[in-house]
């Protein structure tokens, strides 16, 4: 069927093609990506070269110290997703009774004692040593290039600096030695560089010149990443510094931890929505979450889930609140019962929770066999001041304001090879920068609770419960979709109307990217200062005043803002039968660009 207020006007075409397409958050890394396709690199190396690219260009959005988990297919096994894991755990020094004797609630949202084992890099190098065929130089050329001849910085970027100039020259000398050039913030539109990345990222290639094959090689530079990182950050945080509720700490992160860690591979969790198979990463990240939503919204006919419609608009935003509590009770990397979240039974039941009106409730469900902790529920406006600007990850303002938050890139090949990243964490806003690598470490532990009853509760070794969450949709066995895009908790909120769109709306990909929408702030936040809003929504203004009238009716707290202001979304698709590839993005933010022929 075809929603009836599809609208025909995309602020670009959607790109067709069957050579390669690519799609990301920042042109320069789409250009980078698109080109590696064009030198001979598969998609698998196209991703790597465009995500080294995103932490030059995109600092305040993520870094090398980051993480990041990737979705993907290959060529040979089309019918077997798999999820890249480069989601590192807490260090072995990480535990509740440290944090809690520190005088700590929460674990802070920004300062060392929130740096999880750094993920991405490793990350991306293993998946370039198992699936690619490029060398390690072309892979990270362009971010060396980037990084060394400097690169014209975006005005968010250049705002996110003003917004802690404060912060770096009173708490964090180091990082306004490499952010602040001069002792000033860069204008936007002006060259920045990052000498101390670009000449880490030689020293990795130069650590695998004298290997015997490509895949040693990339294996020295991992090898060589883990010990320079993890001996540069324990000798760097390992000294108090400003946290993000006002008290000076020393971070617990040891050589030993980083380089103990090691990225991997892990099978996705799927499920099946009218004849496509959705498929996430686990409970560990809040994948389920999509999943479990769609199985709630099966119920429903294909014409009452149309987005841009009061129903459709209500159904999801109910739904999606029901879906988010269970994810607050019981997600985490440990045990979780996803068979029967993810069961029609479940499903069912939940779905009877849903009224004609709004809930202002945290509702999460009963599963069996498994206890029911609660989180922390604290309203807006009643959390503590903040005493400093480093608040971790300022994502999504109540205004509608995207602050900085995180970072997407979709790739496809002729062949056939596709994949669907979400790199994160790391940004300068995070913790004090490490000078001698040029990049601060991630605060994705914020995630984690000081609650040892919880499922997401802080623990040596525990991988945070992260918010990050790439799709990958198969039709038939074979994929047809990958997408994601930046947003902390609104990532499946904003992909969740694309996605109807496309699968059951009959929009193509952009009219799906351009299409208006919303979500829910009934929910709490997974950053800190992790606070919810009952009944509270935000929507953009070209939802039309009728639709946004009548949920206000509904009960829905709405705060309506600029029409052009929710979600950084990219994808790209490829039909299994002819080969026929294509890309959107997102033009919210002027930034995102798609790349393709």
């Amino acid at each position: 069927m075809t929603f009836a207020q599809a609208e025909n006007f995309t602020t670009r075409p959607t790109l067709q093609g069957s050579f390669g397409m690519s799609a990301s958050t920042h042109w320069l890394a789409t250009g980078a990506a698109q080109s590696v396709l064009e030198r001979g690199g598969n998609a698998f190396d196209a991703a790597a070269a465009g995500a080294f690219v995103l932490h030059v260009v995109e600092p305040h959005l993520n870094g090398p110290g980051g993480e990041v988990p990737a979705i993907f297919t290959t060529a040979e096994q089309p019918h077997t997703p798999r999820v890249l894991m480069g989601q590192g755990p807490a260090p072995a020094r990480a535990s509740i009774e440290h944090y809690r004797a520190l005088g700590l609630e929460t674990v802070p949202g920004a300062g060392g004692l929130a740096a999880p084992i750094p993920g991405a890099v490793d990350a991306w190098l293993l998946l370039v040593r198992d699936h690619g065929v490029a060398t390690l130089e072309e892979v990270l050329g362009y971010a060396i290039y980037y990084a060394a001849e400097g690169h014209p910085i975006l005005p968010r970027v250049a705002s996110a600096l003003a917004s802690v100039e404060e912060l770096f020259t009173e708490h964090w000398p180091s990082s306004a030695e490499v952010w602040l050039p001069e002792g000033r913030v860069p204008e936007a539109g002006e060259t920045i560089t990052n000498p101390a990345y670009a000449q880490l990222l030689r020293d990795l290639i130069a650590a695998g010149e004298n290997a015997a094959s490509r895949e040693d090689a990339i294996d020295a530079a991992r090898t060589e990443w883990k010990k320079r990182v993890g001996e540069a950050a324990e000798r760097h945080l390992s000294v108090p510094h400003r946290h993000a509720d006002g008290g000076d700490y020393a971070g617990v992160i040891t050589a030993e931890d980083v380089t103990s860690f090691n990225a991997g591979y892990e099978d996705p969790v799927t499920i099946e929505f009218r004849g496509y198979t959705i498929a996430k990463t686990g409970p560990w990240g809040q994948g389920p979450v999509l999943l479990q939503t769609l199985k709630i919204l099966e119920g429903y006919d294909d014409a009452e889930l149309d987005p841009s419609t009061e129903r459709g608009a209500h159904l999801i935003l109910e739904a999606q609140k029901l879906a988010f509590a269970d994810r607050d009770t019981y997600y985490g990397d440990t045990d979780v019962n996803l068979t029967y979240l993810l069961s029609d039974e479940y499903a069912a039941a939940r779905r009877e929770l849903i009224t004609e009106e709004a809930s202002a409730q945290f509702r999460p469900g009963d599963v069996p066999g498994t206890p029911k902790v609660l989180p922390r529920l604290v309203e807006v406006g009643q959390e503590e001041m903040q005493k400093t600007a480093g608040t971790g990850e300022p994502t999504v303002a109540k205004s509608g304001e995207t602050k900085g938050d995180t970072c997407h890139i979709d790739v496809v090949d002729a062949a056939g090879n596709i994949i669907s990243a979400t790199p994160s964490g790391g940004w300068f806003q995070a913790s004090p920068t490490i000078p001698e690598l040029g990049f601060p470490l991630s605060t994705r532990l914020q995630m984690s609770w000081l609650d040892p009853e919880s499922p997401s509760a802080l623990a040596p070794g525990r991988r945070p419960r992260t918010t990050l969450t790439p799709t990958l949709v198969l039709k038939d066995g074979a994929p047809i979709l990958a997408l994601g895009t930046p947003g902390g908790d609104q990532q499946e909120q904003w992909q969740l109307p694309m996605l109807l769109r496309i699968l059951l709306g009959g929009h193509s990909i952009q009219q799906a990217l351009d299409a208006p929408t919303y979500h829910s702030t009934s929910l709490p936040g997974s950053f800190w200062p992790r606070t919810w809003e009952p009944g509270g929504a935000v929507v953009e203004s070209r939802l039309g005043h009728q639709v946004i009238e009548g949920l206000r009716r509904r009960g829905h707290r709405i705060t309506e803002v600029d029409g052009w202001s929710l979600g950084r979304m990219s994808a790209v698709a490829r039909d299994p039968r002819t080969g026929q590839l294509s890309a959107g993005a997102n033009a919210r933010g002027a930034q995102g660009y798609a790349a393709g022929r």
